[in-house]
């Protein structure tokens, strides 16, 4: 019996030369070395060198330091301020995401509908994403203040607290998450609705021929469909979310520590503590790229042909 060939899959240097076999392919890679290696200076350059500096006993007015291996992320780990930067960047992180992908998803597949007015809805939820971070952020102040504020008159009215809102850490990340909501959640629904209207509406038509219900065309069809502008929104906003920084900053007065805060206050306010601060930078960024990497992964985004 005749065994049928398979034909071997080149490996990735293998794959690097046949993109070079024809002048095409080998003229476009060309052109594009000015842009790469502005990328290289501008970006990469700068990482590898907090990178270094992370790994040594430096001061601002140093070049390069004495190497310590290890011993400034040792420290940062240790440090009580930095643990509760990561508490309250986490809480912050998952609970906000969350919350603003089921109300961004809510919000896309009402405005999808077709109804009279659905140009002005659509223009009057994206308002509070209009509203720049630091202005939004002082305005929800306000209306925590304890004196003057309407949303800690009505919490203290229903008994849902005790205490005024600013002056308990808690509450201040509760706070500061309910803002984050409101401001971004229209920007979550935007994406998913951009995604809603590239589904063709043929599918919807061909499953209630077939009897599927709503609540099986929504988890079999729209879905699976709008996998990509899923992950779009929430990559977007949970990298957002991670190094989250001037709305701690201006809605708590610097009472709530995140990333963000940490490594500013030990890179620029207190130079004493420049190395950790620099190792909470380089931290940062690395948990923000494995975070990215969990997100592809989990959403199954293949770039091969085929999904293979």
């Amino acid at each position: 019996m005749a065994q049928q060939s398979q034909k071997k899959e080149p490996g990735f240097f293998g794959k690097i030369k046949e993109e070079f076999t024809t002048a095409e392919s080998r003229t476009a890679y060309y052109m594009t070395v000015p842009t790469l290696a502005v990328i290289l200076i501008v970006a990469f350059f700068p990482i590898m060198y907090s990178m270094i500096l992370s790994f040594q006993q430096v001061t601002p007015q140093q070049t390069f330091g004495t190497f310590v291996g290890l011993q400034n992320y040792v420290a940062m780990f240790q440090d009580p301020s930095f643990r509760d930067a990561f508490f309250n960047t986490t809480v912050f992180t998952v609970v906000s995401v969350a919350l603003e992908f089921v109300l961004g998803l809510a919000i896309a597949l009402a405005i999808n509908r077709q109804f009279r007015g659905r140009g002005m809805v659509r223009a009057a939820v994206l308002v509070p994403w209009a509203f720049p971070l630091v202005v939004s952020a002082l305005m929800w102040r306000l209306m925590y203040q304890d004196q003057i504020g309407i949303i800690n008159y009505v919490a203290n009215t229903l008994g849902l607290i005790t205490q005024p809102i600013l002056t308990d850490e808690g509450l201040l990340l509760i706070g500061a998450i309910v803002s984050d909501v409101w401001k971004t959640t229209p920007f979550v629904a935007l994406l998913l609705l951009a995604g809603l209207q590239t589904i063709p509406g043929d599918v919807y038509e061909a499953a209630r021929v077939d009897g599927a219900s709503r609540v099986q065309q929504f988890f079999k069809i729209t879905m699976p469909l709008l996998k990509g502008s899923i992950l779009v929104a929430l990559l977007f906003r949970t990298l957002d979310a991670w190094r989250i920084y001037d709305l701690f900053w201006v809605m708590s007065d610097r009472q709530l520590e995140s990333f963000s805060t940490y490594v500013y206050k030990a890179v620029r306010i207190s130079q004493l503590n420049f190395p950790l601060g620099n190792a909470a930078a380089v931290f940062i960024f690395l948990s923000a790229l494995v975070l990215a990497f969990i997100f592809i992964k989990g959403f199954g985004m293949q770039t091969s042909p085929g999904g293979k």
